[in-house]
């Protein structure tokens, strides 16, 4: 359905779209998505940071590691609670909010003089991206006509590849120049700039389909929904389990020096790109073999990293088949959540942001415990197993010839 610069655009579903230019109604999608890859790079930022921080606060890589779990962890808690408990108010407003407060997160880290009081900012970066995360991302067929609907949703989502792209390398190649608190203040102020943007361009966004505890409890009956949750679990699991400690093993078994880990990060998110975009061609028709495919890839590098990883060529052969098997993986889980409840498209969204961030943390501190009493590479091995579960998984859900939607 067409769309003037003084018109009105009504989707199938009755909803009508403000009349607002197309380049407006496309910088308001630009605005969640620069949000979305604010959230993510903050989120992952200690990766490449990790044994640095740990060293300045005498802290070990495994207690480090919480710099992962906490923001993981309270996620998961704040997707459902939050997206329900601010179901009445502006999403726009709420978008705003959560862009504030991640603000405020990142220049308390940078300013942090103890341990504890980094993990508390760390906690505010888990409540931005359960929040966050699961209103902007279903708010695609309310920003622009429904035909131009599943593209909008295909530039939010690649702020996830672009985030590791950019996030990790970056953070590491400016804590190495000018410490780790720079780095913290520089993502800082990226969304003070999205802040303002947002309230620029995004247009009021009332409540339209309110999601409701009873709405998420209801998820849980369909097969594919449960299906859904156990290959988030295990696919996420076996990733951050083990690339959250990327950076000690690149450090201890490969033995490549700071500068030349930021170039391995890079060359690690860029195959991250590649793999979004052919996860997000796929999966829509084949989601089964996309979701397998990308774990059995996980599985390979994460099992042949502890091999071939102690040469320099070897590893990096092996995080490029790991980026481009993990950039498919967000995507896959968002579909698989969004096939078995097309109803209910915020409800699915904050499902899969709170199963999603949920294994997360669980992955990162597990990882931790690990490579804390054993090494880096048991952390490899580990996780490669997980990702076999995954495939196996995968697999039964074909072999029980399951189809889409699910209504069961």
């Amino acid at each position: 359905m067409a769309s003037t610069n003084t018109t009105t655009a009504c989707h199938s579903d009755g909803f009508v779209l403000p009349a607002r230019s197309p380049l407006i109604r496309w910088l308001a999608v630009s605005a969640i998505m620069l949000g979305i890859f604010s959230i993510v790079t903050t989120e992952i930022l200690p990766i490449g940071l990790l044994t640095t921080i740990g060293s300045s606060f005498a802290v070990s890589d495994g207690m480090a590691g919480l710099m992962m779990t906490m923001p993981g962890l309270l996620a998961a808690i704040s997707a459902p609670v939050v997206t329900v408990a601010t179901a009445r108010i502006d999403r726009r407003l709420m978008l705003c909010v959560f862009m504030l407060l991640l603000a405020m997160a990142n220049f308390l880290a940078a300013a942090a003089p103890d341990y504890w009081l980094l993990l508390v900012s760390r906690v505010m970066v888990g409540i931005v991206i359960g929040g966050f995360w699961s209103i902007g991302t279903g708010l695609a067929d309310r920003l622009v006509p429904a035909a131009s609907a599943g593209r909008a949703t295909s530039v939010i989502f690649s702020a996830v590849p672009l985030g590791s792209v950019l996030g990790v390398p970056a953070g590491t190649f400016i804590g190495d120049l000018a410490g780790w608190r720079t780095a913290f203040v520089v993502m800082g102020a990226l969304p003070v700039g999205v802040l303002a943007m947002l309230l620029l361009v995004m247009p009021p966004l009332p409540p339209d389909r309110t999601t409701r505890l009873s709405v998420l409890r209801s998820m849980f009956k369909g097969v594919n929904t449960r299906f859904a949750l156990l290959l988030t679990f295990l696919a996420v699991l076996a990733h951050f389990g083990t690339y959250t400690y990327v950076t000690p093993f690149l450090e201890h078994v490969t033995g490549v020096g700071r500068q030349l880990i930021t170039i391995f990060l890079l060359v690690y998110g860029a195959a991250g790109i590649v793999g979004n975009f052919l996860g997000g061609a796929a999966v829509t028709r084949y989601p089964r073999a996309t979701f397998g495919l990308a774990a059995g890839l996980i599985a390979t590098a994460t099992l042949l990293l502890p091999v071939l990883g102690h040469w320099q060529i070897g590893a990096v052969a092996l995080l490029i088949v790991w980026g481009v098997a993990y950039g498919a993986v967000p995507v896959s889980s968002q579909t698989w959540f969004a096939k078995a409840t097309p109803d209910a498209p915020e409800a699915a969204s904050v499902l899969f942001t709170a199963s999603f961030q949920a294994t997360l943390s669980l992955g990162a501190v597990a990882g931790g415990v690990i490579v804390d009493r054993t090494s880096p590479s048991t952390v490899m091995t580990l996780g490669g197993l997980v990702a076999v579960l995954t495939v196996v998984a995968a697999w039964a859900h074909f072999a029980r010839r399951l189809t889409w939607p699910d209504h069961t």
